[in-house]
């Protein structure tokens, strides 16, 4: 036996074969051909197909992992549409007369190899992104199966990284776990063994000659065993079952109260990404939405969303809700999260530019539509507005200021809106620093702790070098949630917590003892934090 670790993404217990997932690399042929303008009508076809293969697999993942994490194939159908990458490829064929599979090929390597040495975040990422939407076309072109056939065994999955429209095309019935060498927690795959409930460890230093080998992922230690002795198989199967009946326990939980032991209250709600996650938010029993990401209105239309069509998905999240509360995050595109038609420049370090409240409170005519639509919706449910990305009490008081315009103006036309509560995200450093005087102007604070421990460690979450030093438990970030706790309360303002933290359940009980009213996390989390909570 030997035994290999890694970085655990998801716990659990997971036992079977190995099945060494590699593509099938093939070299592409430089070929001459005469009909450049055939060659480019046969690009253009193999475009098409490859788009509506796209949105078979966004239908697929919207089924399986929630619309928020399918976006990304939206994402793809767009880029392979994209003026530059187009213009390339034709431009290739036509000044080279070569083959469209050499031109598509010839034009990922570039974009991608430009994306990875940009000295940003976000266009680093995307150059797996241009791999892989080139690999699709190029099989296409060639006629290559693209997929990913699992077989009828169950398996683990062992792979030096694995792109989202590979693990989503994987028939999750036989998915019993992930191993990979690359990858950061934040990375598709791991999102997505997180939303499917299945175990995962990245970073791992695998080798090839484990193909079909039986093994065992333990996601609670981030050990991967090979070839497992009789002990610890039986150790290990043990293990799974207690995790099985832990399961069957939780759904026990469903219709209690969250209420600490010594009489305490406790908020325990969910984030969600789309109108179809509320689903998932009632079959958990989740007391509200704590969270509901509006970008993902913005990601997932060509043009600015009007007030018509927000209306209708906050309005529908709000009566699918049945009076329970729905906290609504106003926009909060840029950094990774771009839409073309916005039309934002490069920059440096999107993570702390032009995102988020900073482009709202600039084109007030994008953010009246949003508010306008938010406190229509109010009147069909308990609807609450928090702002992102806040650095300064005047941000607050001038989206209050436009709060205050639209409802006159909803008054004056007899239009109909509920009692609003407005609160803000804590996710900087300056935030917390003055939360007291924050505190004065709103009704709750939303600790987002994933942007507040980047930002306080000066550490990129997404950068998987700096993984072994990212420590969401550094005292300065507990220490701040703190401060941030005693601030609202001296201002009767509640407090909750909507990053993964909150999901972090070796802390639940370090949060209520600070004091903490709310906590918003992935629907799945739901009952294993109230069975904390309640004790």
């Amino acid at each position: 036996m030997n035994t290999y670790t890694g970085k655990s993404i998801f716990k659990g217990i997971a036992i079977g074969r190995i099945l060494f997932y590699q593509k099938a690399e093939q070299a592409v042929t430089r070929t001459k051909i005469q009909d450049t303008d055939a060659e480019i009508r046969r690009y253009e076809t193999a475009t098409k197909t490859a788009i509506e293969q796209l949105n078979v697999l966004y239908e697929k993942a919207v089924q399986e992992v929630g619309e928020m994490n399918a976006a990304v194939f939206e994402v793809h159908a767009m880029m392979l549409e994209d003026d530059d990458y187009v213009d390339s490829i034709k431009n290739i064929i036509e000044t080279q007369q070569v083959n469209a599979e050499f031109a598509v090929a010839t034009t990922g390597d570039n974009f991608a190899k430009m994306f990875a040495d940009m000295n940003d975040d976000y266009f680093s990422a995307r150059a797996a992104d241009v791999k892989d939407i080139s690999e699709r076309l190029v099989n296409i072109l060639s006629g290559r199966e693209n997929g990913s056939t699992i077989g009828e065994e169950p398996v683990i999955i062992v792979a030096d990284d694995l792109a989202p429209s590979e693990t989503v095309q994987m028939d999750k019935e036989k998915l019993l776990a992930f191993v990979t060498r690359y990858g950061s927690s934040n990375s598709h795959t791991a999102i997505l063994a997180r939303t499917m409930n299945i175990p995962a460890l990245i970073g791992v230093e695998i080798q090839e000659d484990w193909n079909h080998k039986m093994a065992i992922v333990d996601g609670y230690s981030g050990t991967l065993y090979i070839e497992p002795d009789e002990e610890t198989l039986l150790a290990m199967t043990a293990k799974q079952e207690e995790d099985k009946k832990a399961k069957e326990l939780l759904q026990e939980l469903k219709g209690k109260e969250d209420i600490t032991p010594d009489g305490r209250k406790i908020k325990l709600y969910a984030n969600i990404g789309s109108v179809k996650d509320v689903a998932a938010v009632l079959a958990n029993d989740a007391a509200g939405i704590g969270l509901f990401r509006s970008e993902f209105l913005y990601l997932e239309s060509e043009d600015y969303p009007d007030e018509e069509t927000q209306f209708q998905a906050y309005k529908t999240v709000a009566e699918n809700m049945a009076g329970k509360k729905v906290i609504v995050r106003t926009l909060d595109i840029g950094a990774d999260k771009q839409a073309d038609y916005f039309n934002l420049d490069h920059e440096e370090n999107p993570a702390m530019g032009y995102r988020a409240i900073r482009i709202c409170l600039d084109r007030k005519d994008i953010f009246r539509t949003q508010l306008r639509a938010l406190l229509r919706a109010s009147a069909y449910g308990d609807i609450s507005i928090m702002y992102p990305m806040i650095i300064s009490v005047n941000e607050v008081l001038q989206a209050k200021a436009l709060v205050e315009e639209i409802k006159q103006e909803l008054d004056e036309k007899g239009i109909a809106y509920g009692n609003v509560e407005q609160g803000v995200m804590i996710e900087t450093p300056a935030a917390v620093m003055i939360s007291e005087s924050l505190a004065k102007e709103v009704d709750f604070f939303s600790i987002g702790t994933n942007d507040l421990t980047q930002y306080t460690l000066a550490i990129d979450r997404q950068n998987m070098k700096l993984d072994n030093i990212y420590d969401s438990h550094h005292p300065a970030v507990l220490q701040m949630i703190q401060m941030t706790i005693d601030n609202g309360h001296k201002h009767g303002c509640w407090v909750g917590i909507c990053g993964e933290l909150g999901a972090d359940m070796t802390l639940t009980q370090t949060f209520i003892d600070m004091g903490i009213d709310e906590l918003s996390v992935s629907p799945s989390f739901i009952l294993p934090i109230r069975k904390i909570i309640i004790g």
